[in-house]
């Protein structure tokens, strides 16, 4: 199918960009989230009325990921958790938690922002983590997790 991006998607394309992706990709992700549009001739007419537009609109929204990317980076935050003698703990930590935690000291962020490599964090320790605000901001924090009392 023939979209036409709408914002900035990784692996993708920028705005404005006329792209052929997979149909259940553009139905059941892209046109839902706003991100894109077909690309019949009068959507591409109206986006190009409207381009000037969508671009202050990215423009603004990088702005704000970046202005909260600052007070992000290097973040400590700490999730206690019950766990054994070994260090292991009794379930996971996973971006749920840790986007609730973020939450609790006032960042709003989406649980799939929060970007774990290695999977769900299963022991006692520190776990540098990253946090994709924006497409082109991505933050670093650290997770401690620690043994509940």
């Amino acid at each position: 199918m023939q979209i036409i991006l709408l914002e900035k998607v990784v692996n993708l394309g920028n705005l404005g960009d006329v792209v052929k992706v997979k149909d259940g990709y553009a139905r059941n992700f892209l046109i839902p989230n706003g991100k894109a549009k077909r690309a019949t001739t009068s959507a591409l007419a109206e986006f190009a009325e409207r381009r000037a537009e969508l671009e202050k609109l990215a423009a603004e929204k990088l702005a704000a990921a970046q202005a909260i990317g600052e007070k992000l980076n290097g973040l400590t935050i700490e999730i206690a958790r019950k766990a054994g003698v070994d260090g292991r703990l009794f379930g996971s930590v996973v971006n749920f938690d840790i986007a609730d935690a973020l939450a609790a000291k006032g960042f709003k962020v989406e649980k799939s922002d929060v970007r774990m490599p290695t999977g769900p964090l299963k022991t006692i320790g520190e776990f540098p983590l990253e946090v994709g605000l924006h497409t082109d901001v991505i933050v670093g924090i650290v997770v401690t997790v620690a043994a509940a009392q």
